[in-house]
């Protein structure tokens, strides 16, 4: 039996008044836009604080640190969930990485557009910038798009394309997107959105990264490596112990799997210049000090 197909509702011609579902500091960005350019913030909606650190304090998202700091009431309008949304007269609500999934019954009485880290449909998922990265992609870009029933599956209002740069880092490439995106996001919604475009292309799929996916094995080529490693939480072992290797230069040349000269790993298609590294138990530090205090023999090797 064929399921109904869900109708999502339509954004009006005029968009002043806005709910914000947002997360992390990403989400910021469009945010302040939104605030700036005068559109009239109903209330936000971002994740519940999280206890951090051995005292268990309360820490307050990104999201709505900046909802406070722009004057919003941190009881009254900025909320943890999406019960209330309806009944604020709100024209539409905007997401971006908010991190969870909003329900068919919201999409169907409030229309909500996403800001999107990726090309559509290439890189559909929860990490896109990172799977960007991690396949070579030389190009991408953000979408304006529908929130629809399905995964990043909605049409698109607009697209903006960027280059990657070569040891552009995944924190470094969020930023840029995340301009991107705002600026975007407001130029549409000042001019007033046209319907969406259905994606055209074939989908691929941008699941959430695993602990193991970080942890650098030298058998393998030593651009691919690099790309782990601009992601920002890469790691191997020394002596038995983490080590997390935080940036790198690409070299040429090769030799055995993760023997060390100097700050040097070896790869057998490429080498690793180790620039910023940290121990376990330990703050991050130059890879060069690392290596005055652990004084590897030509027995040690990396991984």
């Amino acid at each position: 039996m064929t399921e109904p197909e869900v109708v999502l509702a339509t954004p009006p011609e005029t968009i002043e008044r806005i709910v914000f579902l947002g997360t992390p500091p990403e989400s910021v960005v469009a945010l302040l836009a939104l605030a700036e350019a005068g559109f009239d913030l109903a209330s936000v909606v971002t994740q519940p604080d999280r206890r951090r650190g051995r005292g268990g304090a309360l820490d307050p998202s990104p999201v709505k640190r900046a909802a406070v700091d722009l004057g919003l009431d941190p009881d009254a309008d900025v909320v943890h969930d999406l019960d209330g949304v309806l009944d604020l007269g709100a024209d539409l609500g905007v997401v971006v990485a908010y991190g969870r999934i909003i329900p068919t019954r919201i999409l169907q009485a409030l229309p909500m557009v996403n800001i999107h880290f990726s090309l559509l449909p290439r890189w559909r998922g929860a990490a896109p910038v990172e799977r960007a990265i991690l396949a070579g992609d030389t190009r991408t870009g953000v979408c304006l798009m529908e929130v629809a029933a399905g995964l990043d599956t909605g049409g698109v209002y607009a697209r903006a394309e960027v280059d990657i740069g070569p040891d552009e880092t995944a924190v470094e490439l969020r930023a840029r997107l995340a301009v991107l995106g705002a600026e975007l996001l407001v130029e549409h919604l000042r001019t007033g959105l046209k319907p969406a475009e259905p994606q055209v292309g074939e989908a691929t799929y941008a699941a959430k990264l695993e602990r193991e996916e970080f942890e650098l094995h030298f058998d393998r080529p030593a651009v691919e490596l690099h790309r782990t490693i601009r992601l920002g939480r890469a790691w191997t072992r020394f002596r038995g112990r983490r080590l997390g290797v935080l940036s790198a230069r690409l070299l040429p040349g090769s030799g055995p799997p993760g023997a060390l000269d100097g700050p040097v790993v070896s790869t057998p298609d490429g080498r690793l210049e180790l620039t910023e590294v940290r121990p376990e138990g330990r703050r991050a530090q130059p890879a060069t000090d690392w290596l005055n205090g652990a004084r590897p023999g030509p027995e040690d090797h990396l991984g």
